[in-house]
């Protein structure tokens, strides 16, 4: 069976389309209960990373998950790596001189992942430093410019009152890449004047503020799946 695998992943938004296409999902979070555990569609692992212990990190992946992975994909914490934020970067730096390495460290465990399996790999960031310490993208897009993969009835199936059908908000990402991974059929909807309700009513630094507005996109979600499948 093809596997897939899902770095910094809570939701599963990413992976539904592979599990629904018969690929054995695996999704790693610290958020997810401890231990690994089958949730009726996705495997979920409870797992926590550290920046000096990445290797290590790789080889106990490839020890859980096993042979045949042909995607890797991660998500990982942009708060000490978004440019939205450097207003409190000296402060940081100041507490943790650092903590800019450490997360993109854990970024780059995205990659180390996928090249140990020798697939395609990609993992998603805000605009961030990670441009300048580390590399530049390979591609940004706004959640709308693949809003067209899903249905003109669309509502969401989690966060209704907060993020808009279709994906129809704007929100500057950007993709890291390699290993022959493919960028996306862009089907973009139209966007209403404005941010999204996901942006205007999600302030705060709550955990349940920030998985709302980290959530997938799920368009890009079904374009990455279209384009990468096989």
């Amino acid at each position: 069976m093809k596997k897939a695998i899902f770095l910094y992943d809570y939701t599963g938004i990413m992976a539904k389309p592979w599990a629904e296409a018969g690929y054995e999902c695996w999704c790693f979070d610290g958020q997810h209960d401890d231990g690994v555990y089958f949730d009726g569609e996705i495997n979920r692992v409870g797992m926590w990373f550290s920046a000096y212990d990445i290797f290590n990190h790789v080889q106990e992946i490839v020890k859980v998950v096993g042979a045949g992975v042909t995607h890797v994909f991660g998500f990982p914490e942009c708060t000490d790596l978004a440019v939205s934020g450097a207003a409190h970067f000296e402060k940081k730096k100041q507490a943790n001189p650092a903590f800019q390495w450490e997360a993109i460290q854990l970024a780059h465990l995205v990659q180390l992942v996928g090249d140990s399996y020798k697939c395609p790999w990609a993992f998603e960031n805000p605009v961030s430093v990670i441009s300048t310490q580390w590399k530049k993208p390979t591609f940004k897009f706004n959640p709308s410019d693949y809003g067209g993969y899903l249905p003109v009835d669309d509502e969401h199936p989690q966060y209704p009152e907060y993020i808009k059908p279709r994906d129809a908000y704007p929100k500057k990402t950007c993709i890291w890449s390699g290993n022959g991974y493919i960028e996306p059929v862009r089907k973009p909807v139209d966007v209403e004047p404005g941010y999204s309700d996901q942006h205007n009513k999600l302030g705060g630094k709550s955990l349940k503020t920030k998985n709302i507005r980290s959530a997938t996109p799920r368009g890009f979600a079904l374009a990455n799946f279209e384009a990468n499948n096989g």
